[in-house]
């Protein structure tokens, strides 16, 4: 870190990934003298470091660069504010009145407090054990994220013949990735009837490489003993069960998972925060304040992104928001209007929304559907008598978040609304 480790600071940010770093500048930028980042790893970046394919920026920069480009913008940034940070520290706990139990190389276990914390710490990949895959427990079974850190980073490639599991963005990658390096991808398999990816992650990985996407297909078991030697895959109706008949056994000696991701909430949960069933993450207002005064989150920790510029921007209003509560602009005592999930939405981020909030910024509902909608799509806000705003889209998809905006002069309306139900149905 840049300075003497203190016992107390005005925002401490846990997690130095793309939301973290974005939330630990912008705290310091609007006002907060003194901000430290937390990170169990050995750098800062997160996530970002392994991911050396294009497509980051381009939101925000609108420049097509790679994952340790992007990253280096906010690193350089917080460097310039004078952020402070505290590397290869694990936090161990957090309290609801915002103090930090930690351990770490350099300081060992250490004590901190803050008057604001932004929870940042990002998501984690769904585990072999957790899909319950049937088999025995042979090397070569993979998530696609540590096959990337491996290719990418370290310098090795864990197999040479590759069945996925999973249309997730990660698994898509990670085809390719592999594929330049001379290995061989069998199939991608995909449980549900619809890509669970962003559609410009199947074009430019699985069809410009020849690589078979086969829909409402899993593996219904692992077989091999000391190492994968096969898969059986087999084809599922709507109701999940495997369809007799449809078994296939496919060669590989590397099965990668790309089955999901699960925003990291464990500290948020010994803090007192409240989590959404949903989204597997806090409930947050539109400052990205969770039902604990002055906890904060941000990133993928709340609900998993496409796009890391979205991450970045979350947490650009999470570390303003945990800046001003440091200094006591807050509004104590808040009277939230809910958001709702409404047709053919499973989610919708923020929750609620301060109404004493709406100033000159515009407020982004964000949300996935439930089903496909191939064909133009209205995405509505709906008070319950009357539509608020709405927002034309060519497609809705399950693998590519939806979003509208709440702008100025939609402010009159929210602020007498009981609750803002968000549709999206066909236009």
């Amino acid at each position: 870190m840049s300075q003497q480790l203190k016992s107390k600071y005005d925002v401490i940010v846990i997690g130095a990934g793309p939301g973290g770093l974005a939330a630990a500048s912008a705290a310091k930028e609007n006002g907060a003298d003194d901000v430290l980042m937390i990170d169990r790893d050995l750098e800062l970046g997160g996530i970002l470091l392994q991911c050396i394919h294009n497509g980051f920026g381009v939101e925000i920069f609108k420049e097509d660069l790679p994952g340790p480009s992007y990253a280096q913008h906010y690193i350089d940034k917080a460097r310039e504010v004078g952020v402070d940070w505290l590397l290869d520290t694990m936090v161990l706990d957090v309290t609801r009145d915002r103090k930090i139990y930690a351990t770490g190389t350099d300081h060992g276990f250490v004590e901190l407090e803050a008057d604001a914390v932004v929870m940042a710490m990002g998501c984690r990949e769904r585990t072999r054990a957790q899909i319950k895959i049937p088999g025995p427990r042979p090397s070569g079974v993979y998530t696609a994220g540590t096959a990337q850190r491996w290719v990418n980073v370290e310098g090795y490639i864990p197999g040479k013949n590759f069945v996925i599991l999973g249309s997730g963005d990660i698994g898509m990658i990670m085809a390719r990735r592999v594929t330049f390096e001379g290995a061989h991808v069998a199939r991608v398999l995909e449980v549900m009837p619809y890509l669970t990816g962003l559609s410009r992650n199947y074009v430019q990985c699985l069809l410009d490489f020849d690589i078979p996407l086969q829909l409402r297909h899993t593996v219904k078991r692992i077989i091999g003993n000391d190492r994968i030697e096969a898969v059986e895959a087999a084809q599922v109706d709507e109701n999940w069960n495997y369809i007799p008949g449809s078994e296939e056994i496919i060669p590989c000696d590397t099965l990668l998972l790309s089955v999901g991701l699960i925003p990291e909430n464990e500290l948020s949960q010994k803090a007192g925060v409240a989590l959404d069933l949903v989204t597997g993450g806090p409930f947050v207002d539109d400052g990205f304040q969770t039902n604990v005064p002055g906890i904060f989150a941000a990133g993928n920790v709340v609900h998993v992104y496409d796009l890391v510029d979205w991450v970045t921007t979350a947490g650009l209003t999470a570390g303003k928001r945990a800046a001003q509560f440091a200094q006591g602009y807050c509004n104590e005592n808040p009277q939230y209007v809910p958001t709702a999930a409404g047709e053919n939405v499973r989610y919708v981020v923020p929750q609620k929304i301060d109404p004493e909030t709406l100033t000159e910024e515009q407020i982004m509902l964000q949300m996935r559907v439930t089903q496909p909608m191939e064909h133009a799509v209205s995405i509505e806000i709906h008070d319950g008598k009357n539509l608020i705003a709405k927002k034309r889209a060519r497609y809705a998809r399950p693998g590519e978040m939806a979003s509208i905006t709440l702008k100025g002069r939609d402010y009159d309306a929210v602020r007498q609304a009981e609750k803002l139900e968000v549709r999206i149905v066909p236009k």
